[in-house]
């Protein structure tokens, strides 16, 4: 017998009102039982969610509220669809979806659902490498399936039966045991996923959001890719930072990115949003004191908040006073600065540099103040922060056509002036204002909302339109972190062609 068929199967398919198994509900369950290779029984029944089924989810799977209205509950069914997948195996496609959703309906039964489980889509990668994609509506197109109702229960599990009895046909025994073996598991091992859609979540640049039980963060970072990189953490093997993470992640939120620009800045606004002190990060400067007899020549200048403009004789951007006193001992000693007269030691004298012939001997008098400060002066000047490559302000439009997103970023003297962010259900050239609810589509084709994630700011990020932001520019106000990943984002190549200058026409290009 092949190696499929040595156990009973179970071949499943739900239908559900949204992608989140800890909030929404199943609305229809087809189970096909496969006993030595032949199909045994086929049973379906429509389930009243107990709840609205959401516009979209009835368009998309075209069952209605009405047709559920007299339909049993899932406590009705209960027992019924527990004798049917008994002793089998659970088969579904992405069956990380319908596991999950069973998992919760008997769970609140306190019933137990433990099964062996085989991932039809797990099982189609395994055996053909060569495709990229194996979803459901893949496999019907590259192996010429044809179905009437597609994202109905019944005729969504008949095509994975029909795809598996191709497989045995087309494998030698062999292979079609190495492929159950990476596409099998025990139910134990079927991750339970935290709250947030992750079945739901797009392949779009943004930020992730893990939260524990008291919405406190435990991780946040930003990707191109959301659905992979987030199901990744909790359906891969973790290493042991990443197994922690998922262990105490209860909730998980995103906000939508149109690029990588957006990614950073966003992923820097939530994580502020999220300290305890949402504040901005320090940022420290040397400012030169000149014609001066004694020294200290030099004073820590905080820059956090000014205008870079009204920056006179400032060198360098640190994070605290520390590395600001470390590049500056660094600095002394690779030029033979006085320690002394850059107030980095308090004596009178020589200072300890010059008896160790690492000072030219300024604090002797074997040095004018005018010579070394010259030099000092020379060593200082690559710190000084970068040029702004432009006469004014400056505007950076990133889209995301396929998530629709769109952003924009306007930047004067490396301050972040303000960001404008959208979310339509398709991408348009024109940037609107305010940041609109997000929607997308679920891994079984049905639509749900992510909630919307807040509005936070760095600096004075307007919320009303571009217009109103473009016409109404704050005040620059530095902030070390927005400027390190600005200069670090238009630093790679081709980036500085996306930026326009106010009062050039702003063009939208393509996917970011």
């Amino acid at each position: 017998m092949n190696p499929l068929f040595e156990h009973p199967l179970a071949i499943v398919d739900l239908e559900t009102t949204g992608a989140d198994p800890n909030r929404d509900r199943i609305t229809e369950v087809a189970i096909l039982r496969i006993d030595g290779g032949r199909l045994v029984e086929r049973w379906s029944s429509l389930i009243d969610p107990e709840r609205p089924i959401p516009p979209r989810i009835q368009e998309v799977t075209g069952i209605s509220d009405a047709m559920v209205a007299h339909a049993p509950n899932f406590r009705a069914l209960a027992d019924e669809i527990a004798e049917r997948l008994a002793d089998a195996v659970f088969v579904a496609h992405n069956a990380r979806f319908d596991f999950n959703f069973l998992r919760a309906a008997f769970g609140a039964r306190g019933m137990p659902f433990d099964p062996a489980v085989l991932c039809s889509v797990k099982f189609s990668r395994a055996l053909y490498p060569q495709h990229a994609r194996h979803g459901l509506d893949a496999i019907i197109q590259r192996h010429g399936y044809t179905i009437a109702n597609r994202h109905r229960a019944m005729a969504d599990a008949e095509i994975v039966w029909r795809f598996l009895q191709e497989c045995v046909a087309s494998f030698e025994p062999a292979r079609i045991e190495a492929a159950l073996k990476r596409a099998s598991s025990s139910g134990r091992a079927v991750p339970k996923l935290p709250l947030g859609d992750l079945e739901a979540l797009p392949e779009a640049p943004g930020v992730y959001i893990f939260l524990n039980g008291a919405d406190k963060l435990v991780d946040i970072g930003h990707t191109q890719h959301l659905r992979s990189k987030v199901l990744g953490c909790f359906t891969g093997k973790p290493d042991t930072r990443t197994a922690r993470i998922v262990a105490q992640t209860k909730r998980v939120e995103i906000a939508l990115a149109a690029g990588s620009l957006d990614a950073h800045l966003r992923e820097l606004e939530l994580t502020r949003r999220y300290q305890a002190n949402p504040v901005a990060g320090a940022a420290f400067g040397w400012r030169f004191l000149p014609n001066r007899r004694r020294g200290p020549v030099l004073i820590l200048d905080e820059l956090t908040g000014s205008d870079p403009a009204q920056w006179q004789q400032v060198f360098g951007c640190f994070r605290g006073q520390r590395e600001a006193e470390n590049a500056l001992r660094e600095l002394a000693l690779l030029n033979r600065l006085c320690p002394q007269r850059l107030g980095l030691e308090q004596s009178n004298g020589a200072c300890q540099a010059y008896g160790l012939h690492r000072c030219n001997g300024v604090c002797v008098e074997h040095e004018s103040a005018g010579e070394h400060d010259a030099r000092l002066l020379t060593a200082l000047r690559p710190l000084r922060l970068k040029p702004w490559p432009w006469n004014g302000p400056i505007a950076i439009s990133e889209i995301h056509t396929a998530s629709g997103t769109t952003a924009l970023h306007v930047f004067d003297r490396w301050c972040l002036l303000g960001s404008v962010h959208d979310h339509t259900s398709s991408a348009s050239p024109v940037i609107h204002g305010g940041a609109s609810e997000t929607s997308v589509i679920g891994a079984k084709g049905a639509p749900d909302a992510w909630r919307r994630s807040p509005r936070l700011q760095l600096g004075a990020i307007h919320e009303t339109s571009a217009d109103d932001l473009l016409a109404n520019l704050p005040p620059r106000r530095f902030d070390l972190e927005a400027y390190r990943l600005f200069a670090r984002w238009l630093a790679q190549p081709g980036h500085m062609q996306a930026v326009k200058e106010l009062g050039v026409s702003l063009q939208s290009g393509g996917d970011a």
